[in-house]
C-alpha cells in the first residue's frame, strides 16, 4: 500500500462502541452495531442509543437486513432490534445460538446445538434435528429454502414443506454458507482454510477453492453476482462465478494486497467496489476494475476489523473492530 494513497480517513466519524463489534447493519442514516457485551448500539455518528438485547449474556452471532438487526446469544435468546430501538424477543432457549439467517419475507432461522429452528413472519416455528451442529445458515435468494453448513457437507431444507432435507456431502467441517445471487451455486467455508462449492444447476458438481492462509470466514457477492469476495489471506481473494462452471479451472483475483490478513469483505451494493478490513485495523475500499485503492482507516494495533457494511444505497460505509472502536464514513456524490 503506497504511502501516498488517497485518503478519506479524516472524514470518518469515530464511534466508541465499548465492546467488540460482532456485526453491523444500517437503518437509513443510522448504523446498528451488535456488540459482544450483549447490547445493540444505534448511532448516526452524533446521537446514539443502546439497547440491552442480552442483558445477562453475550452476543455470539448477528444478522441485519436494513429493517432489523437480529442477535443470538450465549443466553439462548434470539432478539430483533428495529430502527425505533425497540427489542423483540423471538426465542428463549437454553443453549448457545450458533448461527442466524434472515429471510427477506420476515422469517428468521437460528441454530442451537443440533437443532435448527425457523420462525416465519407470523411467528410460527418449525424445527429440524441434525446429526451435527449447524455452524452456518443461509436462505436461498428466491423461495423459502434454507442451507445449513455442518460437519460432512451442507443440507438444503424447505421448512414449509414435508419433503426430506437434501444432503450435499463433502468430508470435513463446514463453517459458513452462502448462495449465489441467482441461486445456481452454494459455497461453504471450511475448517481446513478452504472453500467448497456445489453447482446446484445443472449437475450438483463440486468446486474446490483452496490456498488460504487462514479460514475464509467473511464472504460477499458482487452486486451482479459475478464475483465472490473472501477473507483469509493477505489480500481479498475474489472468485469468478460468471459462467455455468463457476470458478472451476479459473484463478481468483486478488485485491488490496498488504502484509496483514483480511478479516472482513463487503461489496458495494451498486458498483464493483470492494471494502476490505484487515487484522491490523486498516479499512481499504478497492475499485474492482482497475485496482484503485482509497484509505478509510489506517492500521491500528490491536484493532482487527470484525464488522464491515455499506448502507442500502451505497453512500455510507461503517466498520467495527475487536477493541470496541468503530467508524462511519459518508461518501460525497
Amino acid at each position: 500500500m503506497s504511502a501516498t494513497l488517497p485518503s478519506l480517513a479524516e472524514q470518518v466519524v469515530e464511534v466508541e462502541a465499548g465492546s467488540e463489534v460482532v456485526a453491523l447493519t444500517w437503518f437509513g442514516t443510522r448504523a446498528a452495531l451488535a456488540l459482544a457485551e450483549g447490547a445493540v448500539l444505534l448511532t448516526d455518528g452524533e446521537a446514539e442509543s443502546r439497547v440491552a438485547a442480552h442483558p445477562e449474556g453475550a452476543i455470539l452471532v448477528a444478522a441485519g437486513d436494513g429493517k432489523r438487526l437480529v442477535t443470538g446469544g450465549d443466553d439462548g435468546r434470539v432478539v430483533a432490534v428495529d430502527a425505533r430501538a425497540e427489542p423483540a424477543a423471538l426465542a428463549e432457549g437454553s443453549g448457545w445460538v450458533d448461527a442466524l439467517a434472515l429471510h427477506p419475507g420476515g422469517a428468521v432461522a437460528f441454530a442451537t446445538g443440533k437443532r435448527v429452528t425457523v420462525r416465519d413472519e407470523k411467528g410460527r416455528t418449525k424445527s429440524l434435528d441434525t446429526p451435527s451442529t449447524a455452524r452456518g445458515l443461509a436462505f436461498a435468494p428466491k423461495g423459502f429454502r434454507l442451507a445449513l453448513a455442518q460437519y460432512g457437507g451442507a443440507t438444503l431444507w424447505y421448512p414449509n414443506l414435508e419433503a426430506a432435507p437434501e444432503k450435499l456431502d463433502w468430508k470435513g467441517s463446514h463453517l459458513d454458507v452462502t448462495w449465489s445471487t441467482d441461486g445456481r451455486f452454494l459455497v461453504t467455508s471450511m475448517q481446513e482454510n478452504a472453500l467448497h462449492g456445489w453447482r446446484l444447476q445443472p449437475d450438483r458438481g463440486h468446486m474446490r477453492m483452496s490456498g488460504y492462509a487462514a479460514k475464509p470466514r467473511s464472504l460477499s457477492w458482487s452486486f451482479g453476482g459475478a464475483w465472490l469476495a473472501t477473507s483469509g489471506a493477505d489480500a481479498a481473494i475474489v472468485w469468478p462465478f460468471d459462467s455455468k462452471e463457476g470458478p472451476t479451472g479459473k484463478a481468483p483475483r486478488e485485491c488490496g494486497l498488504r502484509h496483514a490478513k483480511v478479516t472482513r469483505v463487503a461489496f458495494h451494493p451498486n458498483v464493483n467496489v470492494l471494502a476490505i478490513g484487515y487484522e491490523d485495523g486498516c479499512v481499504l475500499p478497492v475499485r474492482f476494475e482497475d485496482g484503485a485503492e482509497l484509505l478509510v482507516r489506517r492500521a491500528t494495533a490491536g484493532s482487527a476489523v470484525t464488522a464491515l457494511g455499506w448502507d442500502q444505497r451505497g453512500g455510507r460505509l461503517g466498520f467495527g473492530c475487536a477493541d470496541g472502536q468503530a467508524g462511519l464514513l459518508t461518501l460525497s456524490a
